[in-house]
C-alpha cells in the first residue's frame, strides 16, 4: 500500500487545508486492496456472459434437435396431392398417415335434408296453428306468429333443423335445413301452419332435398360418408369431395414431407453452428489484444469435446434388444444363443453369484466377440439388453434365442425384440459434414436424394428408441449434460460455481467497503479538528502581540 502526505501549508496563514480532498486520497490508497477482488469479480462476470450467450444458443440446438426427435414432430408430417382437385382435394394429412398411393371413385356427394314452406305475402303475417319437426310440435303463440319469431324459436330449441326466412318478390318462405347432413339427418316435417292475415290460408311444406350419404370407392373397398369431408376414407387424411365422377379414377398419393424434414436438418446444422462459433470465438483475443473472458476455461473444452464427440456418434447399422425391461438388480437364470449375418448360433451362459444380471450377461456376450456389442440401457429401476453389429445388410442381422433366458427374480422369461437393420448410420449419409473449424456443411442434394429413396432409416437414425440408442437420442443426451437447463449442464455448474465465488468477492468487497467507511469518517473527525486548530493560530498569535505590547508598551500608538 502506498503513502500519502499530508500538506498543511504555512502553519501562520490561516488558511487551513482541504479536509474532503485529504480524506479522498487517504481512501483511495486504502482502496487498492479491493483491487484484485474487483478484477477478478469482473473477469467472472464476462465469463458469466459469455456462459450464458453459449447456454442460449444450446437451447436453440436443443429445440431444433427436438424438432426432429419428436415422434409427433416433423418427420410423422405427411402432404398429399389428388390428380383431379375439380372432383376431390385433400384438406389435410395427420402425422397417423402412411405415405402411399391410393385410387378413388366419387360416385355420389352426400346431401343435406331441407324442407321449405309455401309462399306467404309478407313477412309480417300472423300465423296461427302449429308444426312439427322430427316429432316435436310447435304451437304458435304470441310470441313466435311471425315467420322471424317463429325460425328464431325453432333455432333456441333443439329441433335439429336450422330455420331461416327467405323473401323475393314472391313473398316470403320458411326453410328447414337439418343440422346433420347425411342419410342419418333426413328431417320430417308436418305442418297445421296457416296465414292469419290472410283468410287463415294454410301454409304448406315441401322437401327440397333428401340427406343422403356420399359414396366413394377406394382402392376397390366401397365407402360412404354422411359428409363431404371424408375423414374414414385413408388413415390419417381428410378428403373434400366436389363433383361425381363415377367412371374416373382418381389418383391419391400421400407422401412424407420431405421439404419439411430439409428445413428442420437445415435449421439443426444452422443452430449448432452457431454453437461452434461462439465456442470458437472464445478461443482468441479480443480488438485490445486481451484473451476473451472463457480463453482456457475447461468449460470450453468440456463442451467442444462433448459436442465433437455426440457429433460423431455411429449408430449400429443392425441391432437387437430386450423386448421388455428387466429389474437393474433382478437375478437371471439359463442363456442366450446369438447368431450374426446366418452365421452358426453361439450360446453365452449367465454368470453364477452377483454377476447372474443383465450387466454381467452384457460383458459375458462382449468376452465371447460374436461379433456383436452388448450394452445396458438403463430407466430408473429397470434396464434393457441391447446389442449392435456395426455391419450393415445382411452380413450383420443378429438374431436371438433367448427361450433359455429367466428373470428368477419375477419367475418370467426375457424375450427378445424382432432385430432392427439402419441403412442410415452417419450424420454423413444425410449430406451433413464437418468443416475444418468444427462448423457443418449441408449437402441438400444428398439429403433430398436419402430422404426420397431411405426415409424410414432416415427416422431410425434421427428418434429416439425405448431399446436402441439412436444418433438423435445420443445428442439429445449430450445437450442435457452441457446446457443450463439441466441441474447437471456443465453451462449451469459452470455459472453456479462462478456465483458462488462472486458471492464471497462481493462479500469481501462490502466488509473491506465497511471497514473504510468507518476510517474515513475517524480520519475526517481527525483532520476536521487539526484543520480548525490551524485556522485558530492567526488569532491566537495576534492576541499574544497584544499582551506582549500592552506590557512592554511596544508598537503602542501615540495618542
Amino acid at each position: 500500500m502506498g503513502t500519502v502526505g499530508l500538506s498543511f501549508g504555512s502553519p501562520t496563514s490561516g488558511q487551513g487545508f482541504d479536509v474532503t480532498s485529504t480524506v479522498n486520497q487517504i481512501v483511495t490508497n486504502m482502496q487498492t486492496v479491493e483491487a484484485p477482488w474487483k478484477n477478478q469479480l469482473s473477469a467472472l462476470q464476462s465469463q458469466d456472459t459469455a456462459l450464458t450467450s453459449i447456454g442460449t444458443d444450446l437451447s436453440s440446438l436443443s429445440t431444433a434437435l427436438l424438432s426432429l426427435t419428436d415422434f409427433q414432430g416433423v418427420l410423422s408430417e405427411k402432404q398429399g396431392s389428388s390428380s383431379d382437385t375439380n372432383v376431390l382435394q385433400l384438406v389435410s394429412a395427420s402425422t397417423s398417415a402412411i405415405a402411399g398411393s391410393h385410387t378413388i371413385t366419387v360416385q355420389q356427394l352426400a346431401t343435406t335434408s331441407s324442407y321449405v314452406s309455401s309462399t306467404i305475402s309478407h313477412a309480417s303475417d300472423t300465423l296461427g296453428g302449429s308444426l312439427t319437426i322430427n316429432g316435436q310440435t310447435i304451437s304458435i303463440g304470441s310470441s313466435n306468429n311471425t315467420l322471424a319469431s317463429l325460425a328464431s324459436a325453432i333455432n333456441s330449441g333443439s329441433y335439429g333443423v336450422i330455420a331461416n326466412v327467405i323473401t323475393d318478390s314472391s313473398g316470403s318462405r320458411l326453410s328447414l335445413v337439418s343440422r346433420t347432413s347425411g342419410a342419418s339427418g333426413q328431417i320430417s316435417v308436418s305442418s297445421s301452419l296457416v296465414d292469419a292475415s290472410n283468410g287463415s290460408s294454410a301454409i304448406g311444406f315441401t322437401q327440397t332435398q333428401a340427406g343422403a350419404d356420399a359414396q366413394l370407392t377406394v382402392d376397390g373397398v366401397a365407402v360412404t360418408s354422411s359428409s363431404n369431408t371424408v375423414t374414414n376414407a385413408i388413415q390419417g387424411v381428410t378428403l373434400q369431395l366436389l363433383s361425381v365422377a363415377p367412371s374416373e379414377s382418381i389418383q391419391v398419393e400421400i407422401t412424407n414431407n420431405n421439404l419439411a424434414v430439409e428445413s428442420a436438418i437445415n435449421t439443426f446444422v444452422t443452430d449448432y453452428n452457431k454453437v461452434i462459433g461462439d465456442l470458437n470465438a472464445q478461443e482468441g483475443r479480443d480488438a485490445s489484444g486481451n484473451p476473451e473472458p472463457l480463453f482456457g476455461n475447461p468449460t470450453l473444452a468440456t463442451l467442444q469435446s462433448s459436442l465433437q464427440s455426440a457429433l460423431a456418434y455411429i449408430q449400429p447399422a443392425n441391432a437387437a434388444a430386450t423386448s421388455s425391461s428387466v429389474g437393474s438388480s433382478d437375478t437371471l437364470s439359463g442363456s442366450i444363443s446369438i447368431s450374426v449375418g446366418g452365421g452358426q448360433a453361439q450360446t453365452v451362459n449367465v454368470p453364477t453369484g452377483s454377476n447372474a444380471n443383465l450387466a454381467g450377461l452384457a460383458a459375458a456376450i462382449n468376452s465371447a466377440n460374436l461379433g456383436v456389442a452388448a450394452s445396458i440401457i438403463q430407466s430408473g429401476s429397470s434396464s434393457t439388453l441391447s446389442l449392435s453389429s456395426s455391419t450393415s445388410g445382411s452380413a450383420g442381422a443378429i438374431a436371438v434365442d433367448s427361450s433359455n433366458l429367466t428373470d428368477a427374480t419375477t419367475g418370467s422369461a426375457v424375450n427378445f425384440a424382432s432385430g432392427l437393420s439402419n441403412g442410415v448410420t452417419s450424420i454423413t449419409q444425410l449430406g451433413i459434414t464437418v468443416n475444418n473449424d468444427g462448423t457443418l456443411s449441408l449437402n441438400t442434394d444428398t439429403l433430398s436424394s436419402i430422404l426420397d429413396t431411405n426415409y424410414q432409416d432416415v427416422v431410425n437414425f434421427l428418434q429416439p428408441s425405448g431399446y436402441f440408442t439412436s444418433f438423435g437420442g445420443n445428442f439429445t443426451k449430450a445437450l442435457n449434460s452441457l446446457g443450463s437447463s439441466s441441474t447437471t449442464g456443465a453451462i449451469r455448474l459452470a455459472l453456479q460455481q462462478n456465483s458462488q465465488v462472486e458471492s464471497q468477492l462481493k462479500t469481501n468487497i462490502s466488509n473491506e467497503e465497511a471497514v473504510i467507511s468507518t476510517k474515513k469518517a475517524q480520519l475526517t473527525a481527525q483532520l476536521n479538528e487539526a484543520n480548525y486548530i490551524l485556522t485558530e493560530i492567526p488569532q491566537e498569535i495576534n492576541q499574544i502581540n497584544e499582551i506582549y505590547s500592552a506590557i512592554t508598551g511596544y508598537r503602542q500608538q501615540k495618542g
